[in-house]
């Protein structure tokens, strides 16, 4: 049997077994398993592969890049590729693509089951009743309003975004999205209200939920001014990227009421530092964000068929790529 002739390494987050790799591009390529934790990590590792597959532990930086003379792809398995430099890999011939469409139901799924447990209160229920309330009554959730006819803002109107904005109408939602990259007639597609600059949704919206890629544009665009515009007492749902979000600002905005509630599944800090303001007002239980925030550790992608396709496509995509053809979903 003859050796395979190209090495594909995989940086970060997947481990061994690499059966879905392997199955896939076993017959040419050595496929291997960096297991690395950090980007320093990973600038360490003596290999010189043929194509990367990407996740989310490590960024691809200079340090690494000029150090890739044979690669030929680097696949960020995964939607979001702020954690590559694209430019940089370009003016080094290296294709950088994504993966857009692994957890589009997933992602979608979360963002509404957080908007839902908001809405209703529920997490805060089990909470308080769970701490040994003396009051076992619906009072405990007072003030909540009925879902229908409330406004539901989503920024970002890709795969995942429309995935929402069709989830969001079936619970009886009116919902406006701002994206201005979407072509127009999304809208009538699909049934949704444009609206075109950020400020006028964030003025009409009693749920605001992001699914943008992460940006110089989007770093921080929820902030403590956009902030600002909701009405009294909205709610606010972050699925997409941790540096989307201003973690500061949603603690002011628990803490004056602007927001009701916040529910953030990605932070910009990930795991966060101990002393992170927000994480530890959270784990206060005087604190308002005790009640009124729901934390989760970037999941919401994740789902067994998720992993699979992300895995499996990321791999297919190097398979392209390495017998040559051209690849998809290039991002550069």
């Amino acid at each position: 049997m003859s050796r395979p002739r190209f090495r594909v390494l995989i940086t970060d987050f997947i481990q061994e077994p690499l059966e879905i790799e392997r199955a896939i591009l076993g017959d040419i390529a050595e496929v291997i398993a960096a297991n690395a934790q950090s980007s320093e990590e990973l600038e360490t590792i003596n290999e010189n592969p043929d194509a990367l597959m990407v996740y989310h532990f490590v960024s691809i930086r200079k340090p690494l890049l000029t150090r890739l003379t044979n690669c030929k792809l680097i696949v960020r398995c995964g939607a979001g590729f702020d954690n590559v430099d694209c430019l940089l890999a370009r003016e080094r011939g290296i294709d950088v693509a994504n993966v857009p469409d692994y957890g589009t139901e997933d992602v979608a799924d979360t963002a509404l089951a957080l908007a839902l447990s908001l809405a209703r209160g529920t997490h805060r229920l089990n909470q308080l009743c769970q701490q040994g309330t003396q009051t076992w009554t619906y009072e405990l959730a007072v003030p909540l309003h009925r879902i229908r006819g409330q406004t539901f803002g989503i920024i970002g109107l890709g795969r995942i975004g429309i995935a929402t904005a069709l989830r969001a109408k079936a619970f009886g939602f009116k919902v406006m999205f701002y994206d201005p990259y979407v072509v127009e007639g999304i809208d009538k597609a699909i049934g949704v209200t444009r609206v075109e600059s950020l400020q006028d949704l964030m003025r009409q919206s009693n749920f605001v939920s992001c699914h943008c890629m992460l940006t110089p544009e989007t770093h921080h665009m929820i902030n403590g001014q956009t902030i600002e515009w909701l009405p009294e007492g909205s709610y606010l749902i972050n699925t997409a990227r941790g540096a989307v979000v201003e973690p500061e600002a949603v603690l002011r905005g628990l803490s004056t009421g602007r927001l009701a509630g916040a529910a953030l599944d990605v932070l910009e800090q990930e795991p966060p530092s101990a002393d992170h303001p927000l994480v530890s007002a959270w784990r206060i239980r005087e604190h308002v964000a005790n009640q009124r925030l729901i934390l989760t550790p970037h999941a919401a992608f994740y789902s067994v068929e998720g992993l699979e396709d992300m895995r499996r496509k990321g791999a297919e995509n190097v398979r392209r790529c390495l017998l040559g053809e051209k690849p998809r979903n290039i991002v550069n």
